[in-house]
């Protein structure tokens, strides 16, 4: 077995065992057991990253085998610069996941943690995918686990919500099947992505299959208007559920984009450009707004989350190699950051059983070690340089200041509200005196919850302070997929 299946099957099988052998009565070596396996399948993903050859834009660790023979269907995998790092960041925030319900979840704990692990399997499956079917299966698979893991463990309103989720999700990707079925007609009974990249196609095509995929990549991101699912799912879902939601499940949309809608139809990416930018910018700017009037911090993060996802698809759509690396920079960065903020609202959640700002005020007091870490992920989310929010919006920035400076003196302004909300939800929970009995009564993180947010306060800086790694191994990569996607596919 490749080591990408490794990747992919090994938190699935873990997720097997514990739904087969873990019961309530054994909680304490389901745990260990979870935990154990979020470790292995980590492990697994380093030798991903030891033995890339970041030289070449070629996938690499293929693994290629018949799945469906009648169809042309094949288990095909394959990394390169663009994908790499999300199979290790998803398999890193799977262990924080499972250190940070190792107490919080107390029923049925086996399928808490199986879900989270057979989530990661699924998600890593979507990022190696190279071929189209198995890319939709994994694709549509993940959204199984999550919809459990906010109709079991979720809110009040958590039936409402995975509704909403699957739904919303679900209709988007149907148009995308369809595209899926017409491109393996069109290219002779191929389902292999790479080769869909060489297809000569008309304008009218390309049109009708850039927005196929827009309708299932842009809710899954999401971009405005489509955004509205995600601030009522991340309230509803538990905080390991919003966790995993904001850090990675994001990220599937965006990574569709770069794999699907701009090398498959390169013309039409370029023609609806500036619709692209201008959806992005609004994004950014209005969510931003919304952001700043929220009186739930679980809901203020999650319009946050819709806002740096603007960056993403506008660095995308300017084309241009600081625009596109900046924007996956953005998505690891956004991975760290988003998750830490939601991880840190759980803490305080746990303790108080709120997410209202006006519970809380002068934390700082009560909690000087986790408001540390609070005013770290803070200082993150505002992209404060030295943190790993500054890196993937400032190449952005600068991106789109090459390509017009009017679009980048309108993203560099969207910072000032990213750090208005953000530092306004600061001031309000964590500084001043203690507001009452509530606060008065907390407890300092244990050693538990020190671990957690201390591995995320180091990736954050790490990134932040040298990005130069992350960087490295996606630029040979993005410097092809510009000039793939420069090259116009309309039939001479």
């Amino acid at each position: 077995m490749g080591l990408l299946s490794l990747a992919i099957w090994t938190p699935i099988a873990f997720g097997v065992i514990l739904l087969a052998l873990g019961r309530d009565e054994q909680a304490g070596a389901v745990r260990w057991v979870a935990l154990i396996g979020a470790l292995v399948s980590f492990l697994v993903t380093l030798p991903l990253y030891t033995g890339f050859d970041a030289s070449t834009a070629q996938m690499q660790f293929v693994e290629n085998a018949a799945w469906i023979e009648a169809f042309n269907i094949n288990y095909h995998l394959g990394v390169d610069g663009i994908s790499l790092w999300f199979v290790l960041l998803t398999a890193f925030i799977n262990v924080i996941v499972v250190i940070a319900g190792w107490e919080v979840i107390e029923r049925k704990v086996n399928q808490y943690m199986a879900a989270f692990l057979i989530l990661s399997g699924l998600m890593i499956g979507v990022f190696a995918a190279l071929d189209g079917i198995l890319f939709y299966v994994f694709f549509e698979a993940t959204l199984i686990p999550m919809y459990l893991i906010i109709g079991i463990w979720g809110g009040p309103n958590k039936i409402y919500a995975a509704f909403k989720f699957f739904l919303y999700t679900l209709m988007g990707s149907l148009l995308t099947l369809i595209a899926l079925v017409y491109l393996y007609n069109v290219s002779g009974g191929s389902f292999d992505i790479q080769s869909w990249h060489q297809l000569p196609l008309g304008r009218t095509e390309q049109t009708l299959l850039f927005f196929a995929f827009f309708a299932a990549f842009a809710v899954k991101v999401p971009m405005w208007p489509v955004h509205t699912w995600l601030p009522d799912v991340h309230v509803e879902a538990p905080t390991g559920g919003s966790a995993v939601l904001a850090a990675i499940m994001l990220k599937l949309g965006a990574y569709g984009f770069l794999r699907f809608s701009m090398p498959i139809a390169p013309d039409a990416a370029h023609e609806w450009g500036t619709f692209m930018i201008v959806l992005s910018l609004v994004g950014v700017i209005y969510v931003g707004l919304v952001a700043m009037v929220q009186q739930d911090m679980k809901k203020l993060v999650a319009y946050s989350s819709v806002a740096h996802m603007g960056f993403v698809t506008l660095g995308f759509f300017m084309f241009n190699p600081l625009g596109v690396s900046g924007a996956i920079v953005q998505m690891i960065a956004h991975g760290f950051v988003s998750g830490a903020m939601f991880l840190s609202i759980g803490v305080l959640y746990d303790r108080v059983h709120s997410r209202e700002i006006s519970s809380y005020g002068g934390v700082v007091n009560t909690m000087p070690k986790f408001s540390a870490f609070a005013l770290l992920f803070a200082m993150a989310n505002c992209g404060l340089p030295g943190t790993a929010g500054f890196v993937g919006e400032w190449m952005v920035i600068l991106g789109a200041v090459q390509f017009n400076f009017w679009i980048g003196m309108l993203a560099a302004t969207a910072l000032i509200f990213g750090a208005a909300y953000t530092l306004w939800m600061f001031k309000r929970v964590y500084l001043g005196p203690v507001a009452n009995d509530h606060v008065r009564e907390l407890t300092d993180i244990n050693g538990r919850e020190f671990l957690m947010l201390a591995l995320l306060a180091a990736a954050v800086l790490y990134m932040g302070v040298y990005p130069k790694p992350f960087t490295d191994v996606m630029d040979v990569s993005v410097a092809e997929l510009l000039k793939h996607v420069a090259m116009s596919k309309l039939p001479q």
